[in-house]
């Protein structure tokens, strides 16, 4: 699934190529989404500018001079540009014709994607208003996850993972991260301390930061290759390595459900 470092790498691969654009016109193929794509969505982005592109938690905002559109890539979806003369590919589902002859296009097998639009403020749709702070950002800190935690009994990991307190820290971050701040992922959020969570927002801005260099520098063709961003595929610590010796300390690396997820961490360098 498309993470924040993966939409983050799709918003810088394709910024340069939007950004100060005309939209001449939309095609809407497959309107069934995981929400329904606007009966007026066309009549709406034709001859609009693109102003710029950016990202809120695992959504790409595209701000024009009419609106802006709320891009959710969901499970499997991807955006590219391609020249007029490419072929349609079965789950092609979306074009936008641009003034300088590309097409954006939005490629979706499983359609769990979105394509929404607002003339609003879009941190005051539904689908943002709710969100936390963004991980990257001065307002995250290790303070403000022990202010957020205290009286909570989730385990940090679904703590970390909840949309609400921060965005963008999917299932592998976590697993990564709190195993770089030396936490048990199952340790109830409400009784870690505020040094280690001093150190857990750290690991966090670290995994994440790295996550987009990577994909960042493995991956730049948005321009007629594949519009799949590189995902993070530097060498994981315990994420997907039940059995393997830890990288830190030799033991083998375990593994749990947590809310529903499988959750790597080494227990001894984790407490």
């Amino acid at each position: 699934m498309p993470e924040l470092p993966e939409v983050e790498t799709t918003r810088r691969g394709l910024a340069p190529h939007l950004e100060g654009h005309i939209v001449r016109s939309a095609v809407v193929r497959q309107r069934s989404l995981r929400w329904p794509v606007d009966p007026d969505f066309e009549r709406h982005i034709a001859g609009a500018r693109i102003l710029r592109l950016e990202r809120r938690a695992k959504y790409l905002l595209v701000h024009t001079d009419r609106g802006c559109a709320i891009w959710h890539l969901g499970m499997s979806g991807s955006l590219r540009l391609v020249r007029p003369d490419a072929e349609v590919r079965k789950h092609d589902h979306i074009d936008w014709i641009l003034d300088s002859g590309w097409h954006l296009r939005y490629h979706d097998p499983r359609r769990f994607g979105a394509l929404l639009w607002t003339t609003g403020d879009p941190e005051a749709h539904d689908l943002l208003s709710h969100l936390g702070p963004e991980p990257l950002s001065e307002e995250f800190n290790g303070e403000y996850l022990f202010t957020a935690s205290r009286g909570r009994r989730q385990s940090v990991k679904t703590f970390v993972m909840d949309g609400r307190i921060v965005v963008g820290v999917g299932n592998i971050y976590a697993s990564e991260a709190l195993f770089l701040a030396g936490i048990r992922p199952d340790r109830p959020a409400g009784g870690i301390s505020r040094a280690r969570y001093l150190r857990l927002a750290d690991a966090i801005k670290q995994v994440l930061a790295s996550a987009i260099e990577q994909g960042g520098t493995t991956l730049r063709d948005f321009v007629g290759g594949d519009g799949q961003p590189g995902y993070f595929a530097q060498r994981l610590n315990v994420y997907g390595r039940t059995g393997q010796p830890c990288r830190k300390c030799g033991r083998p690396v375990r593994d749990q459900v947590l809310g529903q997820r499988s959750t790597f961490f080494c227990g001894s360098c984790q407490r």
